[in-house]
């Protein structure tokens, strides 16, 4: 892409087990795992799970923390949640993510309705864990 806009590239999730989350985020969420072999063979520090053309999730090993060095206090972040990421997709999406989570019986919320975002109101939404703690919310605004 070359359009120069701002837009967000990528969060980057604490992780215990970096091939789990990558597992988790693909079965039970429907995200495409990234460099998954470079990683297992040592070739990559962490792999990553695609959103969309333009965002990626990470998935940085707490073993790495210590590494972090960009700021100070930057190794701090390990174990210091984001209150939530919201993810926003088309309804069917939705519908067959809430199945998914539900199959593997991860906890989800009940919906929520008409929920303010960056796209106005969303007509619903609802909130998983990963295997990790993070918290995540998904919603459709159609």
């Amino acid at each position: 892409m070359t359009d120069n806009t701002a837009r967000l590239d990528h969060v980057v999730l604490w992780v215990q087990d970096p091939v789990a989350s990558a597992d988790f985020y693909e079965k039970a969420v429907g995200l495409r795992p990234l460099r998954i072999t470079e990683f297992a063979a040592g070739e990559a520090s962490f792999p990553s799970v695609r959103l969309n053309d333009e965002t990626i999730l990470d998935l940085m090993p707490h073993a790495m923390a210590q590494g972090m060095k960009m700021v100070p206090g930057a190794a701090d972040s390990s174990g210091h949640p984001v209150n939530h990421v919201c993810l926003a997709m088309p309804r069917e999406e939705f519908d067959a993510l809430h199945s998914r989570l539900e199959e593997r019986t991860v906890p989800v919320s009940e919906f929520s309705y008409d929920s303010y975002g960056a796209r106005g109101m969303a007509r619903r939404s609802f909130y998983f864990r990963d295997p990790d703690g993070n918290i995540f919310e998904a919603r459709h605004y159609d």
